[in-house]
């Protein structure tokens, strides 16, 4: 328990390697403790591989059990062995679709679940794992999905229950990206006659954030090739195919080799950059 320990809370499979793969390759080959807990097995997700089609929920309804294989080799990839998914073989959640859908009204879904509840099963792993540092999304969720909006409140509900039996989290990061960053891709794009993930304006972009807001960076650029990989590791819910892969500049490893935080809890520490983002996670804890 002498090293420094990252936990990373996340709604479904994929939702880690998107947000943070290079955040955990790079934290994980310098021998950092790295656990992901995924509060869903993303059962409502889309399929986009046709001869899985059948997998889906309004189908076999057996996506679940194939996105934990995809969850497991997508780990493998970034070097991270401790994920787990939230609660108990006897008490779990299931993916609640999108708002207003009929998954969203199931009441086994993760959006109808206790939050208290929910969040005791998380404090479980943090008083086992004692972890220095959390990475969970903002308020909305990055882009509304009610699964996301749930791990928000169940992760910062977890960490104050801990934090009053015994453990404090030091430092608590929500993930973002800058409208700076978003306002590059979407004018690389135009370029190509091609949108931006759909969006012509950064401030349509549902993740992006004002500059002034993200406070810290973490350059994982070395890392980019295993993020790729375990983004390909998803292929039932992420297509590396399209025209903003195909982009032959550095943008790209810009966008997916730089991934952005806005330190909510704690202090920022020292270790900064020329524009005065914070480089390290751990900057400032103690061990």
């Amino acid at each position: 328990m002498t090293k420094p320990r990252l936990l990373l809370v996340h709604a479904h499979p994929d939702d880690e390697t998107i947000n943070n793969g290079v955040t955990m390759a790079k934290y994980a080959t310098a021998g950092v403790g790295v656990t992901l807990v995924t509060c869903t097995r993303g059962e409502e997700g889309e399929v986009l591989v046709p001869e899985l089609e059948h997998l889906a929920s309004g189908k076999e309804d057996k996506l679940g059990a194939h996105r934990e294989l995809e969850l497991r080799d997508a780990m493998s990839v970034l070097g991270v062995t401790d994920f787990r998914f939230l609660g108990s073989p006897q008490k779990s959640w299931r993916d609640s679709g999108m708002m207003g859908s009929e998954p969203n009204n199931r009441q086994d879904n993760f959006w109808n679940a206790n939050v208290d509840e929910a969040a005791e099963s998380l404090v479980q792993v943090i008083l086992e794992v004692k972890p220095h540092v959390m990475i969970t999304y903002d308020e909305i969720g990055g882009y509304g999905h009610p699964d996301h909006i749930q791990a928000h409140r169940v992760a910062m509900r977890a960490a104050e229950l801990a934090r009053s039996r015994g453990w404090g989290i030091q430092k608590i990061y929500w993930n973002t990206i800058p409208i700076s960053i978003i306002e590059q891709g979407i004018e690389a794009m135009r370029d190509t006659g091609n949108q931006f993930f759909g969006v012509d304006k950064a401030e349509d972009f549902p993740f992006a954030q004002p500059d002034h807001l993200v406070t810290t960076v973490i350059d994982g650029e070395a890392f980019v090739e295993k993020k790729m990989d375990a983004m390909r590791a998803h292929p039932t819910q992420i297509s590396v195919d399209g025209p903003f892969f195909a982009l032959s500049d550095n943008l790209g490893f810009k966008v997916w080799g730089l991934e952005f935080y806005r330190l909510v809890y704690g202090e920022l520490g020292t270790v900064r950059n020329a524009d005065g983002r914070e480089t390290d996670l751990f900057s400032g804890i103690t061990l």
